[in-house]
């Protein structure tokens, strides 16, 4: 037998006990960074989600659109501002964040899942309420108050993909806000008790030096992270990330994980494979240790 027929035997002996482990279970993807502005890896990891469905993986993909934001943003010669990781919304920047998010990006990403996506924000049905964010000025930020998956669950039980801008509203005054994709994406997981939330970004996951991939972290235990953020490790853009991701393993989310994005099938691999992929975030009591990944 051909080596190749070989090694494609192995990978789908290891991957079934995985496969089995997630039929039938919630994933939630919060999709953003260089992986969104790559055709090639863009047109991949839309495959790879469609792959996922007809395992029956429940997938939810919740995205940012940060690259395309900011590409409008200059083109209308409007300044980009981000304090805390958290960009700065004024009023005529939500105009273009709504357009962007909700309206280009959101129907490029369905377009590419092949019939099997549909396009929401957390306008529609109120999937996302939120008010003026609270703890630093921020202009039309929005805080999360609520998340009501009602429109989300009657599409995974149907085997739709949700493809979610993160637009939320106000539902008392009907007032948008931009809403942190990071953030959105933990509260939905959240709500929908799924059993893992997968961050795809732009690195390799979490290294003790950004400068050097060789430093990747492959695992940290939730009570870790107040020491990575005091040695100035966990800063920056993985704040949000990686307090979302806190925040939802505490309030039942089995495991979450930043992947590279930029690495192609680095979901599959995450989801199907031993070795696993990026930096895994988990609470000890919630799960057994068996090196890099729990064994199903």
């Amino acid at each position: 037998m051909p080596m190749k027929n070989v090694e494609m035997a192995q990978l789908f002996s290891e991957a079934t006990p995985y496969i089995q482990k997630y039929h039938g279970k919630t994933l939630v993807i919060k999709y953003g960074g260089n992986a969104m502005v790559n055709g090639a890896l863009k047109l991949a990891v839309m495959n790879d989600l469609v792959t996922l469905t007809l395992l029956g993986v429940r997938v939810v993909l919740v995205h940012g659109g940060g690259p395309a934001i900011n590409g409008m943003l200059k083109k209308l010669g409007i300044e980009s501002r981000f304090v805390n990781g958290l960009r700065y919304t004024d009023a005529e920047t939500m105009r273009v964040v709504q357009q962007v998010l909700a309206g280009q990006v959101n129907k490029d990403l369905v377009a590419l899942l092949k019939g099997r996506g549909v396009g929401l924000c957390g306008m529609d049905g109120n999937t996302i309420s939120c008010r003026r964010y609270t703890e630093a000025d921020l202009g039309f930020v929005g805080e999360i108050t609520h998340i009501n998956t009602k429109l989300i669950d009657r599409l995974l039980d149907d085997q739709f993909i949700p493809v979610v801008a993160t637009v939320g509203m106000d539902p008392e005054n009907g007032v948008l806000y931009n809403v942190n994709a990071d953030t959105a994406a933990a509260a939905i997981a959240v709500e929908l008790q799924a059993e893992k939330l997968v961050t795809m970004t732009d690195i390799a996951g979490l290294l003790r030096n950004k400068e050097d991939e060789s430093t990747l972290i492959p695992e940290v235990e939730l009570s870790e992270i107040e020491g990575y953020k005091a040695e100035g490790v966990i800063a920056g853009g993985m704040l949000p990330k990686i307090d979302g991701m806190a925040d939802a393993i505490r309030r039942g989310v089995r495991e979450a994980v930043i992947i590279d994005g930029r690495v192609p099938h680095s979901v599959l691999l995450e989801m199907f494979s031993d070795r696993g992929s990026g930096t895994l975030f988990y609470q000890q009591h919630s799960r057994r240790r068996g090196g890099r990944r729990e064994q199903p």
